[in-house]
């Protein structure tokens, strides 16, 4: 079994990493997280999750070009590796499966 075990939150920011797939820095990782949750977060909070995935493996980053609307500054572009993949895929399945043998609610 895997060790590495992910937070909601870290869980909810490698799926965005996962689906915006290109251009994934601080900034656009925090707009598409209220966009798809309606919840604020901060860029420093961002960057904290951002940090402790590429720690445990399941993200990579690298330095992108210099912008002139970010004032000549660099952004750190994330991407998913397959160990992110992977345990996403396997939360994933744990859930379907749980939800499988969740008993449906009737409505009244």
């Amino acid at each position: 079994m895997n060790e590495t075990s992910i937070g909601s939150l870290e869980e909810t920011i490698l799926l965005i990493v996962l689906v915006m797939q290109e251009d994934v820095y601080g900034v656009s990782v925090v707009e598409e997280y209220q966009s798809r949750t309606g919840k604020t977060i901060s860029i420093p909070a961002i960057h904290t999750v951002l940090k402790r995935l590429e720690q445990k493996g399941l993200v990579t980053s690298k330095m992108g070009g210099a912008t002139t609307e970010r004032g000549g500054r660099k952004k750190r572009i994330f991407e998913i590796t397959k160990a992110g993949y992977k345990i996403l895929a396997d939360l994933k399945a744990t859930r379907d499966d749980l939800w499988e043998m969740a008993p449906q609610f009737k409505t009244i």
